[in-house]
């Protein structure tokens, strides 16, 4: 096998694992906006278990990519695709936490009825969940434009959020005694809108990885 072929070999099986983790991060994302409509509490607890398989992942990408960057040498656009890599899967890694920290708030809810019907906040999940679809689909092709119009779809998932909390400032005047889920609930929204804005992070990268400049889609 010629350097050439056993680095893309390599590039590739970077490729699958990434894909991979992404996978996992979006079912942890999923089953956390699950567990908040049904109060699901031990499905809120598996999600905070199951975190510690997001990072050995990323720490596999990690060590193939650094081995790999060790190994091979590659030239610079080449070492450019790697260091993506590991950029994306930061990012990656960071929407499994987010997934965490939606189950801890499931659980500090508890089984206390919810203050109104769970509606907006899986109607805001569903877009996140919709650039993140389209991110995988983006980094597998190289699909620039795509990259670019996920940074627009965040912009739906900004008006979402301040929809949703100015409901809940509203909620916290008409029945205070729903403070702490209240509470709950304007953290789940903010943690909504950061994984948008690491999906946004996700589809810089995939740019720059194509095209090696920098191009700034939070704007």
């Amino acid at each position: 096998m010629t350097k050439r072929s056993t680095f893309d070999a390599a590039l590739q099986e970077l490729k699958e694992k990434l894909m991979a983790m992404v996978s996992v991060s979006q079912k942890a994302l999923n089953d956390a906006i699950d567990a908040l409509k049904k109060q699901d509490l031990e499905k809120a607890d598996q999600i905070i278990e199951n975190d510690k398989h997001i990072n050995e992942m990323e720490r596999d990408i990690n060590e193939l990519a650094i081995i790999t960057i060790l190994k091979q040498q590659p030239v610079a656009s080449d070492l450019r695709r790697l260091i993506v890599a590991l950029k994306i899967s930061s990012d990656v890694e960071r929407i499994g936490d987010i997934a965490v920290n939606i189950a801890k708030s499931v659980k500090f809810i508890g089984t206390e009825p919810h203050v109104k019907p769970i509606v907006h906040i899986p109607e805001m999940a569903a877009v996140v969940n919709e650039m993140l679809n389209n991110s995988l689909h983006a980094f597998h092709n190289d699909d620039i434009e795509e990259a670019k119009r996920i940074a627009q779809t965040d912009d739906r998932v900004d008006e979402l959020q301040g929809q949703i909390i100015q409901e809940l400032v509203t909620l916290m005047g008409e029945k205070p005694e729903y403070t702490n889920q209240i509470t709950q609930l304007s953290f789940i929204t903010r943690n909504l809108e950061r994984a948008g804005d690491h999906i946004t992070n996700i589809a810089e990268n995939i740019l720059y990885s194509v095209k090696g400049v920098r191009v700034d889609l939070n704007y």
